[in-house]
């Protein structure tokens, strides 16, 4: 009786184990092991993706190392993404970056519907954002660039409308301040001012002529020959356009046998 009701044990605690949802994150969101923020931004940045990504059920996720280990960048981030847990829901969904510092790469791994959220041709925008911030080593306000694009990135997705070439978002524009306005008209119209005003004094004996025939001097110009002579041709040549298209996916198989995106550079 005791084996039977061992054994019922073991089975339903199996059971559990392949019905429950996956476990939680072994690590927290924020892994600065390269120790690039101040204590106060790495609890303020770890709140921000904590809340964003309880948020939204798609973890958002920040690694920095001061050493890849001989690894590549892709391979790191994926087995750190995949081997720790990390990733909501049934798909385990979402993005890591990761920062070395020995080599300067960073690296976006996306997972589940991270893939679809984060384009190669959105993905590119969004480096666009954060990447002149981290290489002025702005590193707190990076990663919260990085933490903003995605969560605007997730819910533009979820809207049926990931950011993709031809739906990208639109550059920020900063309006220049309206004492700098008022400055550059008032130098422009100086400069044009003292311009004009030269110009005019260099030609103060010109008089207007009521023809032509007052700047030709009469019987100056005799025409014994003339003839038409071929001197040479323009040709133009348009290259060919390239295919640059970006659109789509760019998943593959990574660490665990699961399907990973991403893509990265250096800063």
């Amino acid at each position: 009786m005791k084996r039977t009701l061992t054994l019922l044990t073991l089975l339903l605690a199996l059971l559990a184990l392949l019905v429950l949802p996956a476990a939680a994150a072994d690590l927290p969101r924020l892994v600065d092991n390269a120790d690039l923020l101040m204590a106060d931004d790495a609890e303020a940045l770890l709140a921000d993706l904590d809340s964003r990504s309880e948020a939204l059920q798609f973890d958002i996720v920040i690694v920095t190392v001061d050493s890849l280990d001989g690894e590549t960048p892709r391979n790191y981030a994926e087995d750190f993404f995949w081997y720790n847990n990390y990733g909501l829901g049934e798909d385990r969904d979402g993005a890591l970056l990761l920062v070395a510092m020995d080599t300067r790469d960073w690296y976006i791994a996306t997972h589940g519907f991270g893939i679809t959220a984060i384009t190669p041709a959105g993905r590119e925008a969004m480096v666009d954002r954060f990447l002149p911030q981290l290489s002025n080593a702005e590193y707190a306000a990076a990663f919260s660039t990085f933490a903003e694009e995605c969560e605007d990135y997730v819910n533009q997705a979820r809207n049926g409308s990931a950011y993709d070439t031809g739906n990208l978002p639109d550059e920020p524009f900063e309006a220049p301040g309206f004492l700098w306005v008022v400055a550059c008209l008032l130098f422009g119209a100086l400069i044009g001012g003292i311009t004009v005003g030269v110009m005019a004094a260099k030609h103060k004996t010109v008089r207007r002529q009521p023809a032509a025939n007052s700047y030709v001097v009469q019987d100056s110009l005799h025409l014994t020959q003339q003839s038409d002579l071929f001197l040479y041709a323009n040709t133009t040549r348009t290259a060919r356009p390239k295919d640059n298209d970006r659109s789509g996916s760019d998943a593959h198989s990574g660490s665990g046998g699961s399907s990973f995106g991403g893509g990265g550079g250096k800063f």
